[in-house]
């Protein structure tokens, strides 16, 4: 899975990503009529630089203990991605996140689209296996706000007390927090939440939600509880 470490030769290298969209044909697939990058194509980060030479063995080394959990940011907003509007919110959840110990591995700014919306919420699950995904924006009842149908769209398992919980918190505040039709689901071993576009209500959010989520979500990835890897 993402997060292996293993050495060859004198380097060592972590497991970044597995799989990546072909955009177009290749000289194998035009040869061969298949690639297997989508499927089978892993990518590695550099961990400790050395040489590689054919014949080195690869051996899979220990799981770091220390290894933190990893998370990607979504901003979503058509002016946003346009550059009409600055991102104020995603940087807020950056913050939040790294001084709870997450490692944030991605960040981006996309409009309010299916078709982008979906192809990132499964790459960054599928692929970059990510263990938390947030997303701001789009959550309201304007006729863009879509995310909560694009998240529910790609889900595999519902985990709907996270949105509950922040819709009720969000009401010890302002009425208006009934209007958040954020969700919150699984997909295989990522958590993938909507948090709202205002940066005050993002904040006021995670500092909700974050204290309890790590354990979901180690619960997810199987590091916690009895199916947990030794």
């Amino acid at each position: 899975p993402v997060g292996s470490r293993f050495q060859i030769g004198e380097a060592e290298l972590e497991m970044t990503q597995i799989g990546k969209e072909c955009h177009s044909h290749c000289a194998i697939y035009q040869t061969m009529g298949d690639c297997i990058m989508p499927r089978e194509g892993v990518f590695a980060e550099v961990r400790k630089p050395g040489h590689i030479r054919v014949g080195d063995e690869v051996i899979l080394l220990p799981e770091d203990p220390e290894r933190p959990l990893t998370a990607a940011v979504i901003t979503l907003s058509d002016k946003g991605a346009a550059g009409q509007r600055e991102d104020k919110s995603g940087p807020v959840i950056v913050e939040e996140l790294q001084k709870a110990g997450y490692k944030v591995i991605e960040t981006l700014l996309l409009p309010d689209d299916v078709t982008k919306i979906k192809a990132q919420l499964i790459r960054l699950s599928d692929q970059r296996q990510v263990n938390l995904i947030l997303t701001t924006g789009g959550t309201g009842f304007a006729p863009r706000d879509i995310t909560p149908e694009v998240t529910l769209s790609v889900a595999e398992r519902n985990a709907p007390g996270i949105a509950e919980a922040m819709r009720y918190h969000s009401l010890t505040i302002t009425p208006r927090g009934m209007l958040s039709r954020g969700v919150s689901v699984l997909r295989g071993k990522t958590l993938i939440v909507n948090l709202p576009g205002s940066p005050k209500a993002v904040k006021e959010n995670l500092e909700y939600i974050l204290p309890s989520l790590a354990h979901g979500i180690r619960l997810a990835a199987g590091l916690d509880g009895e199916c947990a890897r030794k």
